[in-house]
């Protein structure tokens, strides 16, 4: 059992349960490995292309669908850490932020890149994730390399490599 706590929405009409499943592996694995030992709260948002489309646009002034957003809590440096401070104390959990998944994106991704969409999600989410703890990828430079080198090593450790 997981001392993280990942609470599920979706605005979707399909049963989301085997993506839940995998998100309930997924996103603890990533925040051990990044060393968060503290118990935290991820909100996680299962949408498709309008309603991804949707929130880009009232969010970030981006009219066009993605395939991931992640809407951090806290502003943490890579490597940083929440804090016991930074916890609610109605619920003693770190509330690290929002991660938005499209499934339309997942599955079409999953097949363009050949990994299939459970890959996929493991690795939008593991992104997410890293975007919750402060990592960044706006540059082509060392952040980017340094967001990447974490993903393919969360994913290795999950037994998710590239195919």
């Amino acid at each position: 059992m997981s001392k993280h706590e990942i609470l599920f929405s979706s605005d979707l009409e399909e049963d989301t349960a085997q993506w839940e499943t995998l998100l309930n592996a997924v996103i603890p694995a990533a925040l051990t490995a990044e060393g968060v030992d503290l118990p935290c709260e991820v909100n996680v948002l299962l949408t498709d292309d309008e309603g991804i489309h949707a929130i880009n646009l009232a969010q970030r002034g981006v009219d066009l669908p993605t395939d991931v957003l992640s809407f951090p809590m806290l502003e943490l440096a890579p490597g940083d850490k929440p804090l016991e401070e930074d916890a609610d104390p109605g619920t003693a959990l770190v509330p690290l932020g929002d991660m938005v998944l499209n499934l339309n994106r997942i599955r079409s991704q999953g097949e363009e890149y050949g990994h299939g969409p459970r890959r996929e999600c493991a690795y939008l989410a593991v992104h997410s994730v890293l975007h919750l703890l402060g990592y960044d990828h706006m540059d082509d430079g060392p952040m980017k390399a340094q967001m990447r080198e974490r993903e393919e090593a969360i994913l290795g450790e999950l037994g998710m490599e590239r195919g």
